[in-house]
C-alpha cells in the first residue's frame, strides 16, 4: 500500500513520505549488484523481510540485506517507486534512513574496515534502478558513483559503523542536510524511484536490517 503523499499548503510545495517496515514491506524490493554472474550463492546474498535481531526486539520486523563481499565491491540496495508529484518538476530531497548494524568502528578488516568501509548511499531517479548483466558482471543501470563517492544518481550519507565497542546489532540513523541535499527532476508522469544502498570496500559479510525511512521533497521554484 502506498503511504500518503502529504502535500502541505505552503509555497513551494512540500511532499513527505514515512515508511515503517515493522508495519510491512510497503512495496520495497531488494537486490544486489557489482558481482559476477553465478556467484549469488557463494556470496551468501540475502534479501528478506522478517523478524529483527532478538536483542533489539522479539516482535518488530525489518528488511534484511546481507552479503559476503567476495567481489571487493558489493552493492546491496532497496528501491521503490513513488508517485503523485508534479511532472517534470525539480525537487530537493532530504533522507532519514533508520537501520540496525552490527559493524564496529575503528576495527581492522580485509580490504577495508567493516564499518567505515561500507558506505551508505541514497538517491532518487526517474527510471527504475536495477542491476543489468554486462558481460559476466552485474552492474547498476544508474550512476551510483564509485565505492566511497556518490555519482549523478546517488549521494553518500555516512557508513554502517556503530561504535568501537559494538558486538551486537544496534539501531542507528543516517541522513543528509541542505548542505548535502539531493536534487532530481521528476519524469513526465510525476513519478520517481527512491534507492537506498551500501557500497562495500570490506571483504567480508555485511548484514543490515532496515527499519524505516523518512523523505521530504521540497519543490524548487525558479
Amino acid at each position: 500500500m502506498m503511504p500518503a503523499c502529504n502535500l502541505t499548503s505552503n509555497e513551494p510545495s512540500v511532499y513527505t513520505f514515512t515508511f515503517d517496515f515493522n508495519i510491512g514491506i510497503e512495496g520495497w524490493r531488494g537486490d544486489f549488484a557489482d558481482y559476477p554472474e553465478g556467484d549469488s550463492v557463494r556470496m551468501e546474498l540475502v534479501y528478506a523481510y522478517g523478524p529483527m535481531p532478538e536483542n533489539i526486539s522479539k516482535t518488530r520486523k525489518g528488511i534484511r540485506l546481507a552479503g559476503n563481499n567476495l567481489s571487493d565491491d558489493l552493492f546491496m540496495f532497496i528501491t521503490r517507486r513513488l508517485s503523485g508529484f508534479m511532472p517534470n518538476t525539480t525537487y530537493e530531497v532530504l533522507f532519514n534512513v533508520r537501520f540496525a548494524s552490527n559493524a564496529p568502528t575503528e576495527a581492522f578488516g580485509i580490504g577495508g574496515a567493516p564499518g567505515e568501509s561500507v558506505i551508505m548511499k541514497v538517491g532518487i531517479t526517474n527510471i527504475e534502478p536495477k542491476k543489468e548483466l554486462k558481460g559476466t558482471y552485474y552492474l547498476m543501470n544508474i550512476d551510483k558513483g564509485n565505492f566511497n563517492e556518490g555519482g549523478a544518481d546517488m549521494i553518500t550519507i555516512g557508513h554502517v559503523g556503530v561504535a568501537p565497542t559494538t558486538t551486537q546489532f544496534t539501531e542507528i540513523v543516517r541522513n543528509n542536510s541542505y548542505a548535502n541535499v539531493f536534487k532530481l527532476q521528476t519524469n513526465s508522469r510525476g513519478e520517481a524511484w527512491v534507492i537506498i544502498g551500501t557500497d562495500s570496500g570490506y571483504s567480508g559479510i555485511t548484514s543490515l536490517y532496515y527499519t524505516g525511512l523518512d523523505l521530504i521533497f521540497n519543490e524548487v521554484r525558479q
